[in-house]
C-alpha cells in the first residue's frame, strides 16, 4: 500500500519525491511512512526534494507522534518541503511537526504550485 503512494516525479528538471496522504486512514499512515522512509534514507544529504499531499488525511494523537518522528528522521535528507492539503485542525498540526522537528514546511494551495516552488529550491 505505501509504495504506491510514494514516487518521485519530475518538474523543471528537479526531482521531487511525492508523498501522497491524500484521503490516508489512520490505520494507513505507519505503512506509508514506513515506506517514505525506507526511500529517503537510500539518498544523500540535503538532496531530497518532498512534496506531501494531506488532503482529507486523517489524523490523531498517533498520527501526529508518527509524522513528528518522520520528519525528525528525514532533516537530514531533505532540502526543502512543500505541503498541499492544510486546512484547519491540520495547520496546527503541520505547525507541532515544524516545531517538534525544527523543520519548516511551505504550504500551497496546489500541487502546481507546490512542484514549481519546489524546482527553484
Amino acid at each position: 500500500m505505501g509504495q504506491d503512494r510514494i514516487k518521485f516525479i519530475n518538474h523543471g528538471n528537479q526531482e521531487i519525491l511525492f508523498l501522497n496522504f491524500a484521503k490516508c486512514r489512520i490505520d494507513e499512515v505507519s505503512t506509508v511512512i514506513e515506506e517514505a522512509k525506507r526511500v529517503i534514507r537510500t539518498r544523500p544529504e540535503k538532496s531530497v526534494l518532498t512534496l506531501v499531499d494531506v488532503t482529507e488525511m486523517r489524523f490523531d494523537d498517533r498520527v501526529t507522534q508518527h509524522m513528528k518522528e518522520f520528519t525528525a528522521h528525514n532533516k537530514p535528507y531533505v532540502r526543502a518541503s512543500a505541503v498541499i492539503g492544510v486546512t484547519g485542525l491540520k495547520k496546527i498540526i503541520l505547525d507541532a511537526v515544524m516545531l517538534f522537528s525544527k523543520r519548516k514546511f511551505h504550504t500551497f494551495d496546489t500541487v502546481e504550485q507546490a512542484k514549481t516552488w519546489l524546482a527553484k529550491n
